[in-house]
């Protein structure tokens, strides 16, 4: 680790867990706060703002889905759940409230770990830039998207998904990259949480009847692009 080791909240109800976690990562370099409750957790983090949150669902008082939108409306600080929850519905419960990734206990040390490595590169500070296609256009700075001059407010997952659209514009891209680049693991192949983002992707960039940019490539993926290929 640096000089300036990464520092992590972890927000975990259970003495067993929060312990292993706390002995585990520190031994790993990491400078580690815990807390054993939703209202805990919060304060901690609002009184000195941590690298990276792991954040446990099923807590006492104020459940894990309510402490990540309340973290993730005033900050970006990465947010790992864990959960016993396995369901691909609770799953997107928790991606929408704001997590980043999802961890289904019980859960092996080495995965933790590499997620959590993982969710650093990605929140690594990098140049803002706009990306644009058609009239469509995502500000990275401000993770504010635009069709036209119409804002389009977007989830965690729905952001990272059009930012995948938006580098690689009429480049069809099938579901197993899909999973790779923005979930990061696969949520099993009977899953249709793709599809499930894509719709919303849809709907809201849509929502004023635009014309479609992202199309269905039947049997492989999605793609981005102006209009549909002709029949036949």
């Amino acid at each position: 680790m640096t000089n300036n080791p990464v520092r992590v909240l972890v927000i975990e109800d259970e003495e067993r867990i929060r312990q292993f976690l706390q002995r585990g990562l520190t031994f790993e370099g990491y400078r580690v706060d815990t807390a054993a409750d939703g209202q805990a957790g919060l304060n901690a983090a609002r009184e000195n703002t941590p690298d990276i949150v792991i954040l446990d669902w099923m807590l006492p008082g104020m459940d894990g889905i309510e402490v990540c939108r309340r973290l993730r409306a005033g900050s970006a600080t990465p947010i790992l759940m864990l959960t016993a929850k396995d369901s691909v519905a609770d799953r997107v419960q928790g991606l929408d409230a704001g997590a980043d990734d999802y961890l289904v206990k019980p859960f092996a040390f080495d995965e933790l770990m590499a997620r959590l490595r993982a969710l650093l590169r990605r929140s690594a500070p990098v140049q803002p830039e706009t990306l644009k296609f058609a009239d469509l256009a995502l500000d990275t700075g401000t993770r504010q998207a635009f069709r036209g001059e119409r804002a389009i407010e977007l989830t965690a997952k729905e952001y990272e998904l059009l930012e995948l659209f938006l580098h690689h514009p009429r480049q069809v891209l099938t579901r197993e990259l899909i999973y790779d680049r923005v979930w990061g693991y696969d949520f099993g192949g009977e899953s249709n949480i793709i599809e499930v983002y894509v719709r919303y992707l849809r709907q809201k960039t849509e929502a004023a009847q635009e014309a479609r940019l992202i199309h269905t490539v039947r049997g492989v993926g999605y793609v981005l692009r102006e209009d549909s290929p002709p029949a036949g």
